[in-house]
């Protein structure tokens, strides 16, 4: 959440903005600020993050920007609340010169909770404990990273068994994949981390890389049915399909799936069926697609103007036949591909101010998704949501009436 400082506003919708001061003679009550529709910001007027609006919330940087990053999967349990937690990413970097690059591995731990305000009455003793409280309760980031010539488009990361790997996509026009096992050892061992860095960090290469594509590209998806399968897209049109081999490696297949007539922007199989992926593409369109066809009459279902504009980014649900997509038009569309055929969506969202860079639904609740925008907006949505019409609230607020009532929440990150 976020106010506006000077005649103060709050974001209810959740905007972290850095606390910022004013001068107080102008500070007012609390207003609801809206993201992309409410007024701009007038002279004297500044965001201040509410805390309370969060359970939890880390910043952490990396040096070069990253385009693309993954959540790897760990062994400490799915769906898990109790504080503090612990994660690891995988991300790439793009960096101004090709050189600068780097694939990096990053634990992310003893991340607890936003910190409730002192209250004011507390007293000197309260404050001290609070004071040590606060450096036991310190974010831990470990980093290890490997040298990558090329800025890194898209970074996915699997499992084949107990080997975790990542699949990479360059802007030079291949694709690799990484093992990944020893970055994860050595985040998790400082000693070994040292050793890492200083010894082996230069000497890592890929296991596997495809030069085929004849370009860059971005979407890229590992089966989560099938360990090893791999699909690629690229700027060119074209979709290639990689089979695991024994030995720890690949045959793709040279012949691409066609249909697509631009760049095909993202790639998602199917959570139930082996051989079924979809793709969307900057041509507006999605598409499904069975591989037991021909890659030339593979192409099963299309929705021609699915988005007005490009389609940057899908998300098939694990739960439910759904698949949502995000595009060019700031648009946020669920389609159930019972009904795909008819190429009319089951909703359709307009939060967004700007392109929608990513859609993810969430792995146990079938009715939650989150996207991000090139708004700088991340959003936060449940479809099984409605406003009650008793309650009063558009009356109290009437800004709350322009929101789509499936919308949760609201992170509105400032760039500096």
């Amino acid at each position: 959440m976020a106010a506006r400082k000077g005649r103060s506003r709050t974001c209810e919708t959740g905007e972290p903005m850095e606390a910022e001061t004013c001068d107080p003679g102008t500070e007012g009550p609390s207003q609801v600020y809206l993201p992309g529709r409410g007024p701009p910001l007038s002279e004297g007027e500044e965001l201040v993050m509410d805390e309370e609006a969060y359970v939890l919330y880390h910043r952490a940087q990396t040096g070069a920007p990253c385009l693309s990053f993954d959540i790897v999967r760990d062994h400490l349990g799915d769906n898990r609340t109790e504080l503090p937690l612990s994660l690891y990413l995988c991300a790439g970097t793009q960096a101004e010169s090709a050189q600068s690059n780097r694939l990096m591995m990053l634990r992310m731990h003893n991340l607890h909770g936003t910190r409730p305000s002192p209250s004011e009455g507390s007293d000197d003793d309260e404050e001290d404990e609070d004071e040590e409280d606060e450096e036991e309760q310190k974010p831990q980031l470990e980093l290890a990273m490997v040298p990558h010539y090329g800025g890194i488009n898209r970074v996915r990361v699997s499992w084949l068994g107990e080997e975790p790997v990542a699949g990479v996509w360059s802007e030079k026009g291949q694709v690799e994949v990484f093992a990944l096992r020893r970055l994860l050892q050595v985040v998790d061992d400082p000693q070994a981390l040292a050793i890492f860095l200083r010894d082996e960090q230069a000497r890592i290469k890929p296991i596997f890389s495809f030069a085929g594509h004849m370009g860059e590209g971005f979407a890229l998806d590992w089966s989560p049915r099938v360990p090893g399968r791999l699909l690629t897209g690229d700027c060119q049109k074209n979709v290639h399909l990689w089979t695991p081999t024994e030995g720890g490696s690949w045959n793709v297949d040279q012949r691409p799936f066609v249909g697509h007539t631009r760049s095909v922007e993202d790639l998602q199989w199917s959570p139930t069926e082996d051989t079924v992926f979809a793709s969307c593409s900057a041509d507006a369109s999605i598409r499904i697609w069975d591989i037991r066809a021909a890659p030339g009459k593979a192409c099963m279902l299309t929705t021609a103007t699915a988005h007005d504009g490009d389609v940057n980014v899908i998300s098939w649900s694990r739960r439910e036949p759904f698949l949502l997509s995000g595009g060019d038009d700031g648009a946020l569309k669920v389609w159930d591909l019972r009904q795909f055929k008819s190429g009319s969506p089951v909703a359709t969202f307009k939060q967004h101010m700007a392109p929608v860079t990513s859609v993810e639904w969430h792995p146990q609740d079938s009715g939650v998704f989150a996207a991000s925008g090139a708004d700088n907006q991340i959003t936060q949505w449940d479809l099984a949501v409605e406003r009650d019409p008793e309650s009063g609230e558009t009356e109290t607020d009437p800004g709350l009436a322009a929101l789509p009532q499936q919308l949760l929440f609201v992170h509105k990150v400032r760039l500096t």
